[in-house]
């Protein structure tokens, strides 16, 4: 995957992409879904999630878009291939009865923990990861010995926070759309605790800005980490 792992912190190759507001945002008011990405931007996410064994989001992206998870091969020009595997993480059993994720098209994982006493259908692998929270560097290391190399983030904002405020990525590609959101609801890309100063910030390292269609497209590394991917699509 070209990037070496410590033994204490095994886990796939991660990619995070999100595609975001000029001011940070992921979506409109409330959580309503904003088409952000460009034609050409879409493409570029369809290669992502093609070259991935897995794509992971959050309960609340699956309550608040329903998203299939799968490849748009049209996009693509391509014939329809291999879905990666779609991955939740809903530590306390919240993904609807009838979300796209669980209708067996793909295979799919459930991430949780113990406090939940969820079932699904057969066809949905449930991992538990977590005393009353679904642990991410426990769930990734899971992931990695289920055959997961290449794991691709897609949020929303609690997931994106978690992953890149604990470092638990090897790139984080960010699409700016030209276009300002503003307000008090409309979920940024990061969420979690408050950050007080300068010592409690998470920073990175430019690997690439482009423009693409007619936005622009920030790649990082987390500080310190480079490395390659050279058999990642976007590397």
């Amino acid at each position: 995957m070209g990037l070496s792992k410590d033994a204490s912190q095994r886990r796939p190759t991660v990619w995070v992409n999100c595609a975001a507001s000029l001011d940070g945002r992921l979506a409109f008011a409330g959580g309503k879904r904003a088409a952000l990405s460009c034609p050409e931007d879409l493409e570029r996410v369809q290669r992502l999630r093609a070259g991935s064994d897995a794509i992971l989001v959050g309960v609340g992206t699956v309550v608040q878009d329903d998203p299939s998870l799968r490849v748009h091969w049209e996009l693509l020009g391509q014939p329809p291939g291999k879905n990666p595997t779609r991955v939740v993480v809903d530590g306390s059993g919240r993904t609807p009865a009838n979300a796209r994720v669980l209708d067996g098209s793909t295979p799919t994982i459930v991430a949780t923990s113990e406090r939940s006493t969820r079932e699904y259908p057969p066809h949905v692998t449930r991992v538990v990861a977590g005393a009353t929270r679904v642990d991410l560097g426990r769930l990734f290391a899971v992931l990695y010995d289920m055959g997961v190399r290449k794991l691709m983030v897609e949020g929303g904002a609690e997931i994106l926070s978690s992953v890149l405020r604990a470092g638990l990525f090897d790139r984080f590609s960010i699409y700016y759309a030209p276009v300002v959101i503003g307000g008090a609801t409309a979920p940024p890309v990061v969420s979690g605790p408050e950050t007080r100063g300068s010592d409690d910030a998470t920073t990175f390292e430019l690997m690439g800005l482009e423009r693409v269609g007619v936005g622009c497209l920030a790649t990082y590394a987390p500080a310190g980490r480079r490395g390659t991917l050279p058999d990642h699509p976007g590397a």
